[in-house]
């Protein structure tokens, strides 16, 4: 069979495959499949490991504060505290200083299931990038770093540049 027979899709490339947008989210779709495979066993969603490692490096932090941390609007933020919570893995108490505030902390059970799925997380984006060659996975993650820097006002949820 000759190119002239063959269907239109089997020939040409997509056009999706020119927009970066369509690229991006079909990578993290791809980049949460492996990280789910990798870390099944303990039952735990990237959104919810952000969130744990988060709390790890930072120590307490408030809703917003923590909602900033990882990038993800407060509504959610909140709906993942409270699963987090019910495993025993954060905790939420209200601010002293300010009681409509309120400070969430990773709890020992928590701080233990960081430890545990972190050479399993690591494993997922290693694999995300693995077609890549060494040098060219450096480069990637540099110009993914440049790109977040340069857009990141204009999200509805901004991330704590350091």
């Amino acid at each position: 069979m000759d190119a002239s027979s063959q269907p239109a899709s089997a020939t040409s490339r997509s056009s999706l495959l020119d927009r970066p947008g369509f690229l991006i989210r079909r990578l993290h779709q791809i980049h949460c499949s492996l990280f789910l495979e990798e870390t099944r066993r303990f039952n735990i969603t990237p959104v919810q490991y952000s969130l744990l490692t988060a709390l790890a490096e930072r120590g307490e932090l408030d809703q917003v504060g923590l909602a900033t941390e990882i990038g993800l609007e407060r509504t959610s933020v909140a709906e993942v505290i409270q699963r987090l919570e019910a495993r025993g893995l954060v905790s939420r108490r209200r601010s002293e200083s300010d009681r409509r505030v309120k400070r969430v902390r990773l709890e020992r059970k928590g701080r233990a299931l960081v430890k545990r799925v972190d050479e399993a997380a690591q494993r997922a984006h290693d694999r995300t990038i693995e077609a890549l060659p060494e040098p060219e996975r450096a480069a990637l993650l540099s110009q993914l770093v440049r790109l977040v820097e340069a857009n990141n006002d204009k999200g509805q949820a901004p991330f704590r540049m350091p």
